[in-house]
This record gives structure tokens, sequence and C-alpha cells, in this order.
């Protein structure tokens, strides 16, 4: 029997992530499954466990429909594909709004049950309370402003924010509320560049931004609107790859073999 034993797991940590404010960018994508969190693992400081799954692997119109369950299970198979970075899993619409002690019963079952190292919830000013309680009793926390997809039915939709000069008081004081109550760092989503450069400025937490500029202190994306997965990507999105299309060719030939009878050939068949 073999006595080798695996080197310990030696993840970024969130002092880590929060002593980053200002210096080296901090780079962040999310991930849903252990295959593609493995990768990830390779380059990103942090990666997020995001509510996005709800539409980018479940076909969801926004994600106000993603359940507490689903974000345990795709938390858990972050976990488990990665060794290095840092994981913070979303709190879903519903699980953090109603009270702190709500909130924290459920961030604690977050952490528990899938092993991460921080929760991310949505919300300025209003959640300070609860981003306090929870930090107070060791639950970390990476807080969410500007457009906060959970709120996209009040908000009309997925609108950028900050157009109108006079609403730029209001996010630098969601952004100054969240880090005096203790979020180690905010994402700052869809907000015009000299917003993005305000609020960066405004906190001595890091900004991670997502269509918010290079201003912030480091940026996030989607994994699958990087890699060309989706049918259009937003505007704040640089199309690293087009794996769509790689995956359409693949399939299209792989059918095509199957019938002509050209697959499984010889080399895949056993004698």
């Amino acid at each position: 029997m073999s006595t080798e034993t695996k080197p310990p797991v030696r993840r970024v940590t969130v002092p880590q992530i929060a002593a980053r404010k200002g210096g080296e960018p901090i780079v962040s994508l999310t991930s849903y499954h252990a295959h593609t969190a493995a990768i990830v693992d390779r380059y990103a400081d942090f990666i997020l466990v995001g509510d996005s799954l709800g539409m980018v692997m479940h076909g969801m119109e926004t994600t106000v429909g993603v359940p507490l369950e689903l974000m345990i299970m795709h938390g858990r198979a972050v976990v488990r594909g990665t060794r290095r970075a840092l994981v913070v899993v979303d709190m879903p619409f519903g699980s953090y709004e109603e009270s702190p002690g709500v909130a924290f019963r459920n961030a604690a079952k977050i952490l528990k049950e899938t092993q991460c190292g921080a929760v991310k919830l949505e919300g300025g000013k209003r959640m300070a309370e609860t981003i306090r309680f929870l930090t107070e009793r060791g639950v970390p926390v990476m807080a969410h402003i500007g457009l906060t997809p959970q709120s996209s039915h009040v908000m009309g939709g997925f609108k950028t924010q900050g157009r109108n000069e006079d609403s730029w008081p209001l996010h630098i004081e969601d952004a100054r509320a969240v880090a005096e109550a203790g979020a180690f760092a905010v994402v700052v989503e869809g907000v015009v560049e000299p917003l993005a450069r305000k609020i960066t400025r405004a906190v001595a937490i890091p900004t991670i931004g997502i269509g918010a500029s290079a201003e912030c202190d480091g940026q996030i994306l989607v994994l699958e609107d990087m890699l060309g997965l989706g049918e259009q990507a937003p505007k704040f999105v640089k199309v690293y790859g087009r794996l769509g299309e790689e995956i359409e060719a693949a399939v299209k030939a792989y059918a095509t073999d199957v019938r002509d009878r050209s697959f499984p050939g010889e080399d895949q068949v056993y004698r």
C-alpha cells in the first residue's frame, strides 16, 4: 500500500484578497463545475460560483429562480475541483433578505456544506446591517453593488448604472456602507467608468469590476461569456475563445460519422 500523501491544500485566503487593494490586479472568473474549475484554479485568485448558473447552466431568464440547494450543489463541485483559488459562493435571491438571522443560517449552511471560503450577496447600504451581522459571526462576505441582477425586475432589466451623474453619490454611499460593515471586497457591476473610478478610490477594500472598467482593483467575467459559449456576449465582455463554434463543429462531425457508419471505426472497437 502506498504511503504517499497528497500535498496540503493552500488556498488564497480572504485576508490575502483584501490586502490586494491598490496592488496587483485581482483575477477572477465564474465556474459551476469541477472540470472547468480545475482549469481556472491555475490562474485565478478567486473563483465565484455565481447564481448566474441559473441562466448559463439551467436556461433561466434571470437569476431570481435559483434555489439555495442548487448553489450548494455547484459549490461542492467547484471546491472539489480546485486546490488553490479562494472559492466564493453566491447567496441566491430569497436566502438573505428577510433578516440577518435568516442570512446567517443560510450562509453557514453554504460554508459548511460546500467548504467554500466566503459568500457573496447583493445590495449596498440596505444590506449593511446583514453584512455586519455575518462578518461579526465569522462569515466572510463579498458585497455586490451597481447593477444587481437579483433586482432586475425592479430595475426594469439589466441596465447600466450611473448614466445620470446625480445617482453617483448613492452608489458611492453603497460602496462605503458595505466596506464599513465588514465586506472584504465588493463586486461593482455595470457602472460607467468615471463612477467605477470614484467608487474604487472611495473605499479601502478591493473593487472587482464586471462592466466597470480597468479602474477597479480586479476583474471578473462569466467563464462561458469569455469563451464564446453564449449566443451574444454583453458589451463589457472580451471574448477570448470561440468554443461555441468549435463544439458545434465537433458535434456536427460526430453526427455525420455515426450516420455514415464511419464511427466507431477500427481504432474504437474491441477485438
